[in-house]
């Protein structure tokens, strides 16, 4: 069973007018999974901020937790067409809804897609540093991790938690700093959910991206040189064509 829960509610508001004292009932589903023992039914009555009585599946009767909360819980639990309702409010209602909501969401994904870089190690040390960027996946649970020649690394790893997008989608980042060898291999190696096998992105030292970047950035200056120089050649030979040669006297 998952340690974190996911819960929906329903929120029942009454509002005394006469002195603007507020009591209100929540209805909630707390579940792991959409099996059933996995779920927990509870309704909450509150007068203001302060919760009086409780039903809970769990439990299976009514607890007060004031003195008129206490009054109203042995009253509920010697009704029994309505203590029979409560425990049955668990089917109906959340068994019913969070099977709904793992068909419509909570069993839908997206897989990630990752970006292998290096970056300058922080405080100048003589090191190597990469970053496995792994972005747009979904659900929220994810494995990163690195392998070097094969083996497993953890010496010198860092890794953010997973980072919401806002957009239901998720973003985490491992660093990698290291001492390079020779002819060494490392790898990143991602595993969700979205993917059938482990996603391995390996590591191309053979030239730093820097490096990568600003042969591309002079290529890019050198054929827009190039096509403007040609270009030019072009209109001074069209001009050339169009003179009149008068004759000197």
């Amino acid at each position: 069973m998952a340690s974190s829960f996911l819960l929906f509610s329903l929120l029942f508001i009454g509002l005394h007018a006469a002195d603007g004292f507020m009591e209100f009932v929540v209805t909630r589903c707390v579940f792991n999974s959409s099996d059933p023992k996995d779920i927990e039914f509870i309704q909450s009555y509150y007068y203001n901020k302060l919760e009086y009585t409780r039903f809970s599946s769990s439990v299976g009767k009514f607890v007060g937790f004031t003195e008129h909360g206490v009054k109203n819980a042995e009253y509920w639990n010697n009704n029994p067409s309505f203590l029979a309702q409560m425990k049955a409010a668990k089917e109906r209602y959340c068994v019913h809804n969070i099977q709904i909501d793992y068909d419509a969401v909570l069993t839908k994904s997206a897989p990630p897609y990752v970006r292998l870089h290096s970056v300058t190690p922080p405080g100048g040390k003589d090191s190597s540093m990469l970053v496995c960027s792994v972005f747009d996946f979904y659900p929220q649970k994810i494995i990163v991790r690195w392998l070097r020649d094969g083996e497993p690394e953890t010496a010198g790893v860092t890794s953010t938690d997973e980072l919401a997008d806002g957009d239901w989608y998720y973003q985490v980042h491992s660093h990698l700093e290291y001492k390079p060898r020779s002819g060494e291999k490392i790898s990143c190696v991602v595993e969700h959910m979205s993917l059938s096998k482990p996603l391995v992105t390996d590591w191309d030292p053979s030239m730093p991206e820097s490096e990568r970047n600003k042969i591309a950035i002079g290529a890019s200056g050198l054929i827009l040189g190039l096509t403007l120089s040609l270009a030019g050649f072009i209109y001074y030979k069209r001009k050339a064509r169009g003179r009149i040669l008068v004759p000197s006297n």
